[in-house]
């Protein structure tokens, strides 16, 4: 699946990547595909450490000051979460004050195609769509989920990513080596 390395072209070519990519950061749930990897691509990226399973709950970060991380980076790692709002808070706690969160959950229709629980991925505790009603029991609205956090946070961006999704055909496309069947959102701390 690689979603990590999917999202590279495209951001390494968008200016405000290297803004949100500046620093020191951490990557929650690089595991296997991490974004410090790529920071030879990204010139105002120091380091980019990563946080997996062996390292702890990435729910609550525990061990992890407050005010650490100059951006905190997150990829299909929030839908793993009991509580998304609590691990949200806490991957908000860790940033610094002006520094970026950049996060990429799956969008419910184009990854679960709208079957619950998720086909692809049984670990998968909540599914994700922008805003509007939703037939799936887990789901969140990025919308009312973010817009509760905006005493903290400026959302400076929600966009799904379609580009390479082909709505005519079926099946887990994160498979192959370009659908991302995603949102991504960031936000920017106060």
């Amino acid at each position: 699946m690689r979603e990590l390395t999917k999202s590279i072209v495209r951001r390494m070519h968008d200016p405000a990547f290297h803004r949100y990519f500046s620093g020191i950061g951490i990557d929650i749930g690089g595991g296997p595909d991490p974004l410090g990897q790529y920071v030879h691509l990204f010139p105002t990226m120091i380091i980019c450490d990563t946080w997996d399973k062996n390292h702890g709950d990435a729910q609550y970060m525990q061990g992890m000051s407050d005010d650490r991380y100059q951006f905190v980076h997150s990829s299909h790692t929030l839908e793993h979460m009991d509580n998304p709002a609590i691990a949200i808070v806490n991957w908000i706690r860790i940033l610094k004050p002006g520094g970026h969160l950049v996060c990429v959950v799956p969008d419910e229709t184009m990854y679960e195609h709208m079957q619950w629980p998720s086909v692809y991925n049984s670990d998968h505790k909540h599914s994700f769509r922008i805003a509007g009603s939703s037939t799936m029991p887990k789901s969140i609205k990025l919308v009312e989920f973010l817009d509760a956090l905006t005493l903290r946070v400026d959302v400076l961006t929600i966009r799904l990513l379609r580009e390479t999704f082909n709505a005519h055909i079926g099946g887990d496309q994160t498979l192959g080596p370009i659908a991302e069947c995603a949102i991504e959102f960031v936000l920017l701390k106060r």
